[in-house]
């Protein structure tokens, strides 16, 4: 566990799972400026009402070479461009395609296999690659970040995105903190623990303040209306039963593909957390959920995930330990956890269940992950709740 550097992990205490780069600051080459460029221009081609003709209209490009020789950021700042692009296309309008055009698919897949991520819009491309800093000195935070790429465009979308970027940079400081709380229980250094501990609620705090904000200028109705169509997945879609076909993508063999669409639950916080608390979920359908949802967050996040897991012995140390004072941190950090899942449910009522039922694709029944949410953030809320000590 000492040798835990969360460098390899693509983490820190300053932006968490954000993008370690400045998105807004890479540039792409200009081969890929006329995809940028419409991507830009998707507030003024959806409302249109015919998006997939002016996307059509895209070079297709072979991104080979690009993959090859590109950064990594460059490659993630291409894959926010090319997703959106093609989630407008199948989303854009009343009915959706059963194909995906060469011009979009290949590219699309090209990166995704680049990046190690599904070819489609994830939480990665929304949220932690797509944001911008205001003032470059100032923080990450509400006051100072803007939305890069969007679908519509305006106040309530751009909201949505910030909470998750504001919540994800002030997650770091409690992320950073796993290796060495770790290392301090294998050490029985419980000074070490108790302070992290209690720290790590302080942040849940400001967590769950932020996350609170979500109405003041995400109204539930514009949210349902004009945020949510556009970031459906084809797995478990009703609109899109069969999958989409990728067409150009040899590997596919010209068969229709399924994913899932892009869900908060893809951030890595809380399954960064449910590893450090020791909080398991039962053997079912809803735990495969949770496992599928794995490979849509990029490497390193999930090495980080995985190596909490398979490290952390807090829960088993407080539980030996006989210390009243852990044990009433412990709780307290499941008790914010809970909280945070406590509001997410909330809000999936508000914004999604309680709404008018919309269309195929977009139906108030059925999560942007193609899951029936309602029952499932209710139990993964429950099972962390059950493991109090």
């Amino acid at each position: 566990m000492a040798a835990f550097d969360l460098a390899n992990y693509d983490v820190t205490a300053e932006r968490s799972f954000l993008s370690s780069f400045n998105p807004d600051k890479v540039t792409l080459p200009s081969e890929l400026h006329p995809v940028r460029d419409a991507a830009m221009s998707l507030p003024r081609t959806l409302v249109s009402g015919e998006p997939r003709r002016h996307i059509e209209r895209l070079p297709s490009l072979d991104l080979t070479d690009f993959c090859a020789i590109a950064t990594l950021a460059e490659r993630r700042v291409a894959m926010v461009h090319y997703s959106f692009l093609v989630q407008a296309y199948v989303w854009g309008e009343p009915d959706a395609p059963k194909k995906l055009p060469q011009c979009l698919a290949l590219p699309i897949w090209q990166l995704g296999a680049s990046i190690e991520q599904p070819p489609l819009l994830t939480y990665s491309s929304y949220v932690l690659d797509n944001w911008g800093l205001i003032d470059e000195a100032g923080p990450i935070d509400l006051a100072n970040t803007y939305m890069i790429q969007p679908f519509l465009g305006g106040q309530d979308e751009a909201w949505f995105v910030l909470i998750h970027v504001a919540i994800e940079a002030r997650a770091g400081e409690m992320l950073a903190s796993i290796p060495a709380l770790v290392e301090a229980c294998r050490s029985g250094d419980t000074d070490a623990l108790e302070s992290g501990l209690s720290a790590m609620s302080a942040v849940w705090d400001d967590m769950n303040d932020i996350f609170g904000r979500m109405p003041e200028r995400c109204d539930p109705y514009v949210y349902f209306h004009r945020v949510r169509p556009w970031i459906h997945g084809w797995k478990d879609n009703p609109a899109l039963a069969g999958g989409l076909i990728y067409e150009g993508v040899e590997e596919t063999g010209g068969k229709p593909q399924v994913f899932r669409g892009q869900t908060g639950s893809q951030s890595s916080i809380v399954p960064s957390m449910d590893a450090f608390l020791g909080i398991d979920h039962a053997g079912d359908p809803l735990r495969e959920y949770l496992d599928q949802l794995h490979i849509y967050r990029p490497p390193e996040h999930r090495q980080f995930i995985d190596d909490i897991r398979a490290n952390s012995v807090l829960r088993s140390f407080v539980q030996s330990a006989g210390s009243p004072i852990l044990n009433q941190l412990y709780n307290d950090c499941v008790q914010n956890l809970t909280r945070f899942r406590t509001r997410h449910l909330e809000y999936a009522a508000s914004y999604i269940n309680k709404q008018s039922k919309g269309g195929a694709g977009n139906t108030s029944d059925v999560g942007t992950g193609g899951t029936p949410f309602m029952k499932y953030l209710k139990k993964h809320r429950d099972e962390a709740a059950a493991h109090m000590l």
